[in-house]
């Protein structure tokens, strides 16, 4: 699936997307696996909340709009990222434990690799609902990316602590994940912002590079 094929394939809903069918398999398999395997079941539940309404919004939005493929792979991909985080808590995350040790990190990051995921992932999917479902302008649609990665990061942030201090202190802890770093919230906020903004920069690149013409 070239570059510039995957982010110019679209398809009606009545059209066999054999892609969209192996994400989802992907997918549906990594998750199942996290719930199988985690060893805090309660945590698990508080994480994969979020990833219930993302994916009712994926499923009821699918006969009126579809992703293009390269969208589909990168929501795929952090969509795996995040679950595969709920089943050990961030803060424990085996593969966020491998980095400290190799790199000689003072802390398991794999809670900044999420957040900054969200916004390097996300931003390209966010713009394309803008630029094609809702008809914005293209410099609208590449900019609203970046201020709702900024905006929903700090959304979460105070959903964070209103399940780690108000609704649910026995797995707050374990779900807010800080590790000891005061300014850890503000540290998720820049990492997901500077990650929209990348991901940005970059496709806009590509697309003057190839010469992609805007769907």
């Amino acid at each position: 699936m070239p570059f510039s094929l995957a982010i110019s394939n679209y398809r009606t809903p009545y059209q066999k997307n054999y892609w969209l069918w192996i994400f989802l398999t992907v997918f549906t398999s990594i998750w199942v696996n996290t719930l199988i395997g985690t060893n805090d079941l309660n945590n698990w539940f508080l994480e994969n909340t979020l990833t219930v309404i993302f994916m009712l919004f994926l499923v009821f939005s699918f006969r009126k709009y579809q992703f293009s493929d390269l969208s589909y792979l990168l929501i795929c991909v952090y969509l795996c990222l995040h679950v595969y985080g709920s089943k050990y808590t961030y803060a424990e995350n085996p593969f966020g434990y491998w980095l400290k040790d190799y790199f000689h990190f003072g802390r398991n990051h794999y809670d900044r690799i999420v957040h900054f995921s969200f916004g390097f992932l996300l931003a390209y999917p966010m713009r394309e609902l803008f630029l094609r479902w809702l008809k914005y302008p293209k410099t609208v649609s590449w900019i609203l990316p970046i201020e709702i990665t900024l905006s929903v990061s700090g959304l979460y942030e105070l959903i964070e602590w209103a399940v780690a201090d108000v609704f649910f202190k026995a797995q707050g802890d374990a779900y807010l994940g800080t590790q000891g770093d005061i300014w850890d919230a503000q540290k998720d906020i820049f990492m997901a912002f500077m990650g929209a903004i990348l991901s940005t920069t970059i496709v806009s690149l590509i697309k003057k590079l190839f010469r992609i013409h805007e769907q």
